[in-house]
């Protein structure tokens, strides 16, 4: 959505914080009328709520079709026989199952994450090594009856999942696309907004792997505590801080500082576990048949919008960076006379025919100071006044959204100085 009137907005801002909430992420996206709240870990996304989970899903979407992902919707509902035969579809196994059933009495599972149906799936497009290797990913709804659901949008039981699969001939073709990936997720972090405070960190692998990778995002609201070397940009979780995996990774625990994060991505290796439990193989060059050589890499948007939403927050509101805004401009009128109005309308018209992203505030019942409220709150980059003041020097004020500083731009000039500070 290129434009908008506040008068037409289907949402309003609120000034009380719910009382029901407890983290600081889903309390301001509340108040700020992006989501609400249908009970502990369940969220619905408003409409300036989506445009944002649009954002970020968009900027990964880019990521994974650049290094080969080809996107594809796998189903909610779930069978049991294919997580029968990996033994996740017992609850002492994987105990985050929501289930229901068929009429006829047959159970189904909501899916908590996609590795067996996936490689069911790929029986039917995989049986030579000529067919490797591929990679699929999607955006798809998870549901998982988590225990505790107390920090917003960063643990849900229904959230938003990017996941990708990589199917290979074996592991080191695996381990290049692994590489591969890594890099893509880097690209993802920096470009919404959090490279610099977010580290690939090394974690148990589990029964897959002597290692796996999180992506883990400084914050001190994380439930993780992680060990960062500054120097060479990686962490190592501490689950796994012990001075084996010190000596193994050749590093010294004097270099490392202990930090709070949040989880924001994971990239596991997963052999041939789930692709020897449902039989998917491959003929080999010779002849002989192979089992595929499997990956899986996630990353959660909801997530990221909840860490986004808790990280740039300052006591006004919201902070969005400006890859993931709703808008790029909140244009606010002061005042109701001919020339402000007039002026205004203009102004919209002409930024939103330059292709910038504008929240125009045309409340006429409002006073102006909670008009700049709303605009904090909602956490919109870049602000700009029209009032008979400016206008009296032919000029509107323009003030960004992370600093106090204002400033007086001609308003000949200020749609041209907007787009190229955007483009």
């Amino acid at each position: 959505m290129v434009q908008m009137k506040t008068t037409q907005l289907l949402t309003k801002t609120r000034k009380e914080v719910p009382s029901d909430e407890t983290s600081k992420n889903a309390q301001l996206l509340i108040r700020a009328g992006y989501i609400y709240k249908e009970m502990a870990g369940v969220y619905t996304m408003l409409p300036l709520g989506l445009i944002v989970l649009n954002k970020i899903e968009q900027i990964i979407r880019e990521e994974m079709n650049e290094i080969g992902g080809q996107e594809m919707l796998l189903t909610t509902l779930q069978q049991s026989n294919s997580w029968e035969a990996s033994g996740r579809w017992d609850d002492k196994v994987m105990d985050v199952w929501f289930r229901t059933q068929l009429k006829s009495g047959a159970q189904l599972g909501l899916a908590p994450t996609h590795e067996e149906p996936l490689t069911e799936i790929m029986k039917n497009h995989i049986t030579s090594y000529k067919d490797l290797p591929k990679y699929v990913y999607q955006f798809q709804t998870k549901f998982r009856n988590e225990l505790r659901s107390k920090s917003g949008l960063m643990r849900g039981r229904e959230f938003l999942m990017k996941d990708l699969y990589s199917f290979s001939k074996d592991k080191a073709e695996h381990d290049k696309f692994y590489e591969t990936c890594a890099s893509a997720y880097s690209k993802i972090f920096a470009r919404i907004g959090i490279g610099d405070i977010t580290y690939r960190t090394f974690a148990s692998g589990g029964s897959f792997s002597k290692y796996s990778d999180e992506f883990q995002t400084i914050s001190p609201v994380g439930e993780d505590s992680i060990h960062v070397h500054q120097g060479q940009k990686l962490a190592v979780n501490d689950e796994v801080y012990t001075d084996e995996v010190m000596e193994d990774l050749k590093l010294d625990k004097k270099d490392l500082k202990e930090q709070k994060a949040v989880e924001v991505g994971n990239i596991f290796t997963l052999g041939t576990k789930y692709s020897e439990a449902l039989g998917l193989k491959f003929v080999d060059e010779d002849g002989s048949e192979q089992l595929v050589f499997m990956g899986s890499y996630g990353i959660g948007p909801s997530r990221l919008m909840g860490l986004l939403a808790e990280h740039f927050a300052d006591e006004s509101g919201l902070v969005w960076p400006e890859s993931v805004a709703p808008y790029q401009v909140y244009l606010v009128a002061v005042g109701q006379s001919e020339a402000v109005v007039s002026a205004s309308n203009k102004l919209y018209e002409e930024l939103t025919q330059k292709g910038l992203e504008v929240l125009y505030d045309d409340r006429e019942d409002v006073r102006p100071g909670e008009k700049f409220a709303d605009a904090d709150l909602l956490g919109i980059p870049t602000r700009v006044v029209v009032s008979e003041k400016t206008l009296a020097e032919a000029s509107v004020e323009l003030k960004k959204r992370t600093s106090k500083e204002l400033n007086i731009v001609k308003i000949t000039e200020v749609v041209d100085l907007l787009y190229k500070s955007v483009n």
